[in-house]
């Protein structure tokens, strides 16, 4: 098929060629390089050039690069040189390829001879345009070669001749143009103007120039410099008009578009809305592209939802379908493009596979193109989309390509500057309300021009008047006397260099003699122009001076209250630790006098009783010690101790208690428990403290048993555990942390004074006590201690701290 394609090109009566979309010359048939006697490889690429006349290359160059910029066709005369060395005129015609989308991909030109036609103009008579063949012929000749509509016209205004370009962009033949009044062609908008610039040059003699929109044959209208210049003979006579009417739709979209962004700018610059930012570029696009439908979403704060920006000329249910879908592949063009970070195009929407949900809902309000633009600020966030819609199918051109990136980043501007306005106005309010709230003004000082500026709560503390000039002197006015010295000594060192730093706390004195006080904190530096200025905060703390004062005041009557209260904790921790030794003394005490009156006496069970009252008597003595070494500052000396053993003791002298509660004690003590550092009687004090409350929470329980369960073992971390637990009434809503309150109890004869102190005392030991309810009835008691290191005893601060 390509050679066959080859053959048929090859025999075309013209020298044909074609090139690469850049201008490079790619294939030139047979003809073409018999006549040059160039083949093809020295004529590729550029090497053509050497076949053109060395005077018309220049020009020839710069056209045909014109050419290629515009990606319209176009025609050039230049001198060929023949094999043998002869130069002959031709005309270079040049017509472009275009795909699918509008992008050239291809030129194609063919080499027209017309050096008989350039030798018969030159030996033309001068007055040529007296004979009709001669002057249509001339004219056609220079007319269909000029990139503009041509006319020759009657002083009356009947069109004479025109040129090819004007009859193909009017869609008529010259007798069908000369039949139209020229209300049909020019915009009805332009008509008036038009016809007072003819009617002017008609009277005048004068050319004229005017601009207007003429009707294509398509029936769009697009904007033409419309030029007029008188033809005279020999006389001075008028004989015809030339008419020059040259099409600048391009450059007055480009001046519109211009002007357009500039306003958009501006409207940026000035602090306007968002809202009407993106409204009025909506409507400069759609003016631009005509019968489009433009719009704006935004991604919501979150980055999750869509959000309406703009859409002059969608329908509103379209947008508030819209409005808060979720940005994802699946919600449409947009959100598509918001999400991927990428343009995504909707050539034909009615064969769309994507968006089952988006596609519908686009049909029914008319649209079948959707071309969408992701909006994204300076640091690459995704800030919206940009969309243009069309009610039919289309695809978008290379220019209309470079037009969306220059939408889109004017977009982004005024978004992303909206948004930091946004920012910046709730940071300064939020700035102001915590300057409120904290009772804080800042300052900043020009050290050398001696200039002063307050913030608003700054102006709020010295209550100084907003709209009245700051000075120096004005500022030092509200210094206490006693403090202006000091001021000025700032002043002044600042003034020699010194980058002096301020934190200190100075006297207001203000015009009604009240004093306030404020918390100064400032430093002298320079900016980024190496002058001086002082930049600080002022805090007024007159409340919390005030406060200090009457809180001093009330500290001492505080401290007789506190040694009361720590006099009463005293007392009750005594008589609350103290009460089993001294019944264990008068039971034994009423034991023995029962074996001496027994007949016969009972010497050696007294004796056993007696010593059993001296070990009670020792250790209520040592009770007593142990709580005067609690209650005091000295320290403890803690020893290591075995936790088992110490257990064992505490449930000896609980048992008989324990039996006549009906408590059924379960004792699971570990085997390989370490010792433990600490206090042995404090420790066994706590003990007893758990399990007499635990035995008590079982009191009135009947419906199951009343086991106690006291359980020791090894923790991680060099740790030992000891743990209590019961079947009792559990722990209340009141939760376990207020059960270790100082005077807080759930017995109605209880003092609330235990598991404060055991809580203490186990703090003391850099321990922790805690409760927990179980998953059935009862409750768990836990305290875990570190255990003792080998061969070493602590001297440890005394606990109960919190009463000293």
């Amino acid at each position: 098929m390509e050679s066959e394609l080859r053959r048929v090109v090859d025999a075309l009566p013209g020298l044909v060629w074609t090139a690469l979309p850049n201008g490079h010359i790619d294939f030139l048939n047979q003809r073409w390089c018999e006549y040059t006697g160039l083949d093809v490889a020295e004529a590729c690429g550029q090497g053509w050039q050497s076949a053109i006349h060395p005077e018309d290359l220049l020009e020839f160059v710069q056209r045909w690069r014109s050419t290629l910029v515009s990606c319209e066709s176009g025609e050039i005369e230049a001198r060929l040189q023949r094999f043998d060395g002869e130069y002959r005129w031709f005309l270079f015609r040049i017509c472009p390829i275009a795909d699918a989308s509008g992008r050239v991909v291809k030129w194609c030109g063919i080499n027209i001879d017309i050096e008989d036609r350039r030798r018969s103009e030159e030996a033309m008579p001068t007055r040529w345009w007296l004979r009709a063949p001669a002057r249509e012929g001339h004219f056609c000749s220079i007319g269909d070669g000029i990139e503009a509509h041509v006319a020759l016209v009657t002083p009356t205004g009947e069109i004479e001749i025109v040129n090819r370009r004007a009859l193909e962009y009017f869609g008529a033949t010259l007798e069908e143009q000369e039949r139209r009044s020229i209300a049909d062609t020019v915009h009805p908008n332009d008509l008036p103007n038009f016809i007072a610039a003819w009617r002017g040059a008609v009277e005048t003699g004068r050319p004229y120039d005017v601009e207007g929109r003429h009707r294509r044959a398509d029936g769009v209208y697009r904007w033409f410099h419309m030029r007029g210049s008188p033809l005279r003979d020999t006389e001075g006579r008028i004989v015809f008009w030339y008419l020059l009417h040259t099409d600048v739709d391009d450059r007055k979209q480009a001046e519109a578009l211009l002007a357009g962004e500039k306003r958009l700018l501006e409207m940026v610059a000035s602090g306007h809305s968002m809202s009407g930012i993106l409204e009025a570029l909506c409507q400069l696009v759609e003016s631009t592209a005509c019968g489009c439908h433009c719009s704006v979403v935004l991604v919501d704060p979150c980055g999750t939802r869509l959000e309406h920006g703009a859409g002059p000329s969608l329908p509103g249910t379209f947008i508030a379908f819209i409005n808060g879908r979720p940005v994802n592949s699946d919600s449409g063009p947009c959100g598509m493009a918001a999400c991927l970070n990428e343009q995504v195009i909707a050539a034909d929407i009615p064969s769309e596979t994507r968006w089952a949900e988006w596609c519908p809902t686009a049909l029914a309000h008319g649209l079948q193109a959707c071309w969408s633009t992701p909006i994204a600020s300076t640091a690459g966030k995704v800030l919206g989309s940009f969309a243009i819609y069309y009610d039919g199918p289309r695809t978008p051109t290379t220019l209309e390509q470079s037009l969306i990136e220059r939408f889109t980043h004017i977009a982004s501007i005024a978004v992303e500057r909206a948004q930091n306005d946004a920012a910046l106005r709730r940071s300064e309010a939020f700035l102001a309300e915590a300057q409120r709230l904290s009772s804080t003004g800042s300052f900043l000082v020009d050290v050398e021009k001696h200039e002063i500026t307050l913030s608003e709560e700054l102006y709020r503390i010295f209550e100084l008047d907003e709209t009245v000039p700051l000075t120096r002197e004005l500022i030092h006015s509200r210094f206490h006397p006693e403090e202006i010295p000091f001021a000025r000594e700032v002043l002044e060192r600042a003034r020699a260099g010194d980058l002096v730093v301020v934190d200190k706390e100075l006297r207001l004195q203000m015009p009604d003699g009240s004093i306030k006080y404020v918390h100064v904190a400032a430093h002298t530096t320079r900016d980024q122009n190496g002058r001086l200025e002082r930049i600080g905060a002022v805090q007024d703390v007159t409340e919390r001076r005030l406060s200090e004062e009457a809180l001093a005041k009330v500290r001492s009557e505080l401290a007789h209250v506190a040694r009361v209260a720590c006099l009463g904790a005293l007392t009750a921790s005594i008589g609350h630790e103290v009460n089993q030794p001294l019944s264990g003394i008068i039971t034994n005490a009423s034991t023995c006098l029962r074996m001496l009156a027994a007949d016969p006496p009972n010497i050696d069970g007294a004796r056993e009783t007696a010593r059993r009252t001296i070990r009670d008597g020792n250790r209520a003595a040592d009770v007593i010690t142990r709580l005067r070494a609690l209650f005091s500052k000295k320290d403890v000396t803690t020893e290591p101790v075995d936790l088992n053993e110490a257990t064992r003791e505490v449930i000896a002298l609980l048992r008989s208690e324990l039996q006549r509660s009906r408590v059924i004690l379960h004792a699971e003590l570990a085997d390989d428990l370490p010792p433990a550092t600490g206090d042995r009687v404090q420790l066994q004090q706590v003990i007893l403290n758990l399990l007499r409350n635990a035995s008590e929470a079982m009191s009135g329980v009947d419906d199951r048993p009343r086991k106690l369960v006291i359980r020791t073992e090894r923790e991680e971390d060099n740790r030992v555990r000891l743990t209590v637990q019961d079947a009792g009434v559990g722990l209340g809503p009141q939760g376990a942390d207020k059960l270790f309150e100082a005077f807080y109890t759930t017995k109605s004869g209880g003092m609330g004074i235990g598991l404060f102190v055991s809580r203490s005392i186990i703090e003391g030991h850099h321990g922790r006590l805690w409760a927990a309810a179980n998953d059935g009835p009862g409750a768990t008691f836990s305290f875990s201690i570190p255990r003792a290191s080998e061969g070493v005893t602590n001297t440890s601060p005394a606990p109960f701290r919190g009463l000293q």
